[in-house]
């Protein structure tokens, strides 16, 4: 490359890795249609073992944006606060010479909204709130309707917001704005955009053509029932009480089913027009594109929806990244199957960009295998997620390492777990207390690895500490009533989402008010 490259991060919210139509069933993957998504991992590298630092929205962004696990960057739970001694991607880059920008969702809480990016435009910056519902449902007070557990199955169906006001479509629309202007006023100054989108995350509703092509003949049940050993598992029945799973009929679990089919179609129809333009424009040229989400749904796996849980489905998620040389035919397309992390996106941009990396970062870098070398990955025990929040006690609290073959669960108070993926790729049968042998052995070494250098008293004491004194320090000055904001040009933040739920109504019915309106009768179009 003549130039360092261009840097476009594209990250979507809850999204699985089985929903990928370029994955066999044989491989984990669910009938869903990606086509673009699909083209993307024909020009790059899938990394078929990729796992998030923490399933949760908040502390697995913040975990990635700082390279740190959990427990150390303060990332207990959502709406907690990125604390800004922290080294971040984005301030590494930009001290290297980057320009950098993050558009659409963050999720992270208080005042410290920028996590190092030089530019935001729009996005959800009253924290975790970017998820637009329906705008007819019931308004509380002066602020958007939000769904509780039950309605997260229950409210699903076809979009009522127009498209164009979608969150995800106004994230890609300001992206693409920023790159091209980035581009007119600084073309010799590379950039990395960090694009964040809201679904396939709950609400489960999405444009008309992406609900009927899965509602209701083309949705599948969950592809693992409550067959396993984990099912008896305390963790496994607090969440199902927690999340109020049991209470959801099957009628409802496949609706709800067909409506993250529909946001995960419509999301890769956005992302391939966004591509589009900027392909179009030249823009990708020499752009390394990222794509991947901040963790997985369960969507009715082992009797269980959304996350926070240890399971493939909530930890594992999509991973590409595509090159120039990949995309000009210069490098074959690959698939890799060592684990990697989330946590390895900080010394690989860093590695990409020519930047120094900070010491003492958790994740490794991974570029060389863009280019089929090997990386420090290979010769890890391992990749760790973990979650130090006891959501529902103690046995919420847990760290899971997967290496090469295994995947060995440590939980804070309840019995230890360990899956065969080779051989019980859908996490059936729980080896701790059954193997012997080299097996054994094995888990032993994956025992210690998991709980090397964890102090439960420090992370216990560490996060009261940041619960009792970042609110105060850095709690929003002024909370936004609607989920997205923006940036208009003379610097004032307003409110991106205000026509859709605080609407100054001109008709309430436009027949009255427009005589020779047609209404949505196709019929009516004849008279």
């Amino acid at each position: 490359m003549s130039r360092r490259p261009n840097i476009l991060f594209l990250q979507s919210d809850e999204h699985s890795f089985r929903f990928m139509s370029n994955l066999t069933r044989e491989e984990g993957g669910e009938p869903c249609h990606t086509p673009n998504l699909d083209r993307l991992a024909s020009q790059g590298v899938r990394f078929d073992a990729a796992y998030c630092a923490m399933p949760l929205c908040t502390p697995s962004r913040m975990t990635m944006f700082t390279g740190m696990h959990s427990h150390r960057c303060g990332a207990w739970g959502n709406s907690v606060v990125l604390r800004p001694e922290y080294p971040t991607m984005a301030k590494a880059l930009g001290q290297a010479g980057y320009r950098t920008a993050t558009v659409g969702k963050m999720h992270i809480g208080g005042v410290l909204q920028h996590a190092g990016f030089q530019d935001r435009p729009y996005g959800d910056f009253g924290g975790p709130c970017a998820h637009q519902t329906n705008p007819e449902k019931e308004q509380l007070g002066d602020k958007p309707y939000i769904q509780g557990l039950r309605e997260r199955t229950l409210d699903v169906g076809v979009c009522t917001i127009p498209e164009s006001m979608l969150q995800e479509r106004v994230t890609a629309q300001e992206s693409i704005a920023w790159v091209r202007e980035q581009n007119a006023a600084n073309p010799d100054q590379p950039w990395m955009l960090y694009a964040s989108f809201s679904r396939p995350h709950f609400p489960l509703t999405a444009p008309k053509r992406f609900i009927d092509r899965y509602w209701p003949n083309g949705v599948t049940p969950p592809r693992i029932g409550k067959t396993s050993d984990a099912m008896r598992h305390q963790l496994t029945q607090d969440a199902i009480r927690g999340f109020r799973t049991h209470e959801i009929e099957p009628h409802e679990e496949m609706q709800a089913r067909a409506g993250y089919f529909a946001c995960v179609s419509y999301l890769d129809e956005l992302l391939g027009d966004m591509l589009a333009q900027l392909e179009r424009d030249g823009l990708l040229e020499n752009t390394i594109i990222i794509y991947t989400s901040d963790h997985g749904e369960m969507a009715g796996e082992h009797g269980l929806w959304w996350k926070n849980v240890w399971h493939e489905a909530a930890t594992r998620v999509p991973l590409i990244i595509s090159t120039p040389e990949h995309r000009r035919n210069e490098r074959p397309a690959a698939k890799c199957a060592t684990p990697v992390s989330l946590l390895d996106m900080f010394p690989t941009l860093c590695a990409i960009a020519g930047a120094p990396a900070p010491v003492g970062l958790d994740g490794v870098d991974i570029s060389p295998i863009l280019a089929g070398g090997k990386s420090a990955a290979a010769q890890r025990t391992g990749v760790i997620c973990e979650s130090f929040w006891p959501r529902w006690g103690q046995c919420a609290e847990f760290r899971m390492v997967r290496s090469e073959r295994y995947k060995y669960i440590y939980f804070r108070g309840c019995d230890d777990m360990a899956f065969d993926m080779i051989n019980d790729p859908d996490e059936q049968h729980n080896l701790v207390g059954q193997a012997t042998g080299e097996v054994a052995e094995e888990l032993e070494r994956l025992r210690k690895f998991a709980i090397k250098g964890i102090d439960l008293e420090a992370i216990d004491a560490k996060r009261a500490k940041d619960k009792a004194e970042l609110p105060g320090l850095y709690g929003l000055k002024q909370k936004p009533k609607t989920p997205n904001q923006i940036r208009l040009g003379d610097g004032r933040l307003v409110e991106a989402d205000s026509a859709l739920y605080m609407p100054m109504i001109v008709s309430a019915n436009m027949a009255e008010t427009y005589l020779n309106y047609l209404g949505d009768d196709p019929d009516r179009a004849s008279d």
